[in-house]
């Protein structure tokens, strides 16, 4: 076992499930639900272009876990267990000397309660493989690492937040790294619903909705403030396990991460609320503080999840293993972006077999019509399916996929799709150009076909 030296700085997670980027008040959202998160980012580091690389639990969960893309882990929809053998985080960090721990949802598994086998290497366990069949709001129900069901009082987000307190308390003494998994702002499934702290929903009721919504309603009207309840609930969490490390004397030696495994479009874009390349679907609010990201201010590179796990090795001191497919965002902390990749690349699967790249400017996206995207990891055949210009429309309402005007961004978001296949380990596919449509009198400069 490597030794950890005692300036190695502990490590926590707070990833919350389904959290659009606008629900935080450094992205603009005018609701004041997110003031501990809009501290930890404007005092520490805002990773203000932060993305999923594939908008579903169980194969976000993978690339956070293991840094590796889902179809190289093989998680590329859920209900796909982590494969035997598998290295995570925690097994670094414990070969490091750290100890690890895992509060709440785990969703990497095929079984309830969670087997030690399948525990990704985390050894304090105190958690649910999909937390939101085992438990509702007021009713939370997780695992301890004898299988044995535990109930936890208060308000589901509350619970686990009180359950990962007692953990930094207890473990204080040496170095440990702990993933905190909320469900929230993640829908109850049984009841299609976004069950809030009581009195929270009320809030909220006929506020501010982001323009996206606004425009294609899904169930915005519904869902949004029991939606903004449950944001508002964990920046409260996030508050409380702040300031129990501050209490602790652990706050500037604690690296803290506070991420999303992907975003929330409300029915917008297809019948359920994510599984699409669209940035109400990708965007996450991400944050990091503590050692080595005091004065990171904000960063405008292009981040995607599977970065991040790098980023936390490196944050502790720790080598990042040539197998991780991401990169530390060190480089970008330190304001050197001139090396820093130049788009991110999105895998579908579920409600389709599709990829997809995003740049500065463009969204490009491509679909394999003949394969189904529960079934089938990739292919080798894929169809056009959408051109976003995210200067002239960031809400995704005009598809410009085939316009004449726009042949040279098509081919240069083509071979840059291609290329970030093969890199990412797929085989290269062939791409079906969509069929040319009339523009107009829209224009694209040679220099911006590669914004």
């Amino acid at each position: 076992m490597t030794k950890r030296s005692s300036d190695h700085p502990n490590v926590v997670v707070f990833f919350t499930d389904q959290q659009r980027w606008d629900t935080t008040g450094v992205h603009g959202n005018p609701l004041n639900l997110t003031p501990n998160f809009d501290r930890m980012a404007q005092g520490g580091t805002h990773v203000s272009h932060s993305f999923t690389n594939q908008p579903l639990c169980g194969p976000a969960r993978s690339s956070l876990q293991t840094g590796l893309y889902p179809t190289t882990t093989g998680c590329y929809r859920n209900s796909v267990p982590l494969p035997s053998g598998t290295e995570t985080l925690a097994h670094y960090f414990r070969e490091a000397g750290y100890d690890t721990g895992y509060i709440g949802k785990w969703h990497l598994a095929d079984e309830e309660p969670v087997p030690a086998p399948k525990r990704g290497g985390y050894g304090y366990w105190l958690a649910s493989n999909i937390l939101e069949f085992t438990s509702g709001a007021y009713s939370t129900i997780v695992y301890d690492d004898q299988d044995k069901p535990v109930r936890l009082p208060g308000y589901r987000i509350d619970a686990l937040t009180d359950a990962a307190i007692r953990y930094i308390n207890s473990h204080r003494e040496r170095p440990f790294y702990l993933f905190l998994s909320f469900l929230e702002p993640h829908h109850q499934n049984n009841l299609d619903d976004y069950p809030a702290p009581d009195g929270y929903r009320e809030r909220y009721m006929g506020r501010w909705i982001p323009p996206d919504l606004a425009a294609l309603g899904g169930s915005t009207h519904q869902h949004l403030a029991g939606y903004y309840g449950m944001v508002k609930r964990l920046d409260e969490a996030l508050g409380r396990l702040l300031d129990a490390l501050k209490s602790l004397d652990l706050i500037n030696n604690t690296v803290v991460l506070f991420t999303s495994d992907h975003g929330c479009h409300f029915k917008t874009r297809n019948a359920e609320y994510k599984r699409s390349c669209h940035e109400s679907s990708i965007r996450v609010p991400t944050a990091l503080q503590g050692p080595g990201f005091g004065c990171g201010g904000q960063i405008r590179g292009l981040v995607s999840i599977i970065d991040l796990p790098p980023t936390l090795l490196d944050a502790a001191g720790l080598p990042t293993p040539k197998e991780m497919q991401g990169q530390s965002i060190s480089p970008l902390v330190r304001g050197e972006e001139h090396q820093w990749p130049e788009e991110v690349f999105i895998q579908i699967s579920e409600s389709q077999l599709g990829r997809s790249i995003r740049t500065r400017r463009w969204k490009y996206g491509v679909n394999a019509p003949d394969k189904s995207g529960l079934l089938d990891p990739d292919s080798d055949y894929y169809a056009e399916e959408y051109l976003y210009d995210l200067q002239a429309d960031p809400c995704e309402l005009a598809n410009l996929i085939g316009f004449d005007s726009h042949r040279e961004v098509l081919a240069v978001m083509r071979e840059r799709l291609i290329r970030r296949m093969t890199e990412a380990g797929e085989a290269k596919p062939s791409i079906e150009p969509a069929t040319t449509r009339f523009s107009g009198e829209r224009h694209v400069s040679f220099e911006e076909t590669r914004a």
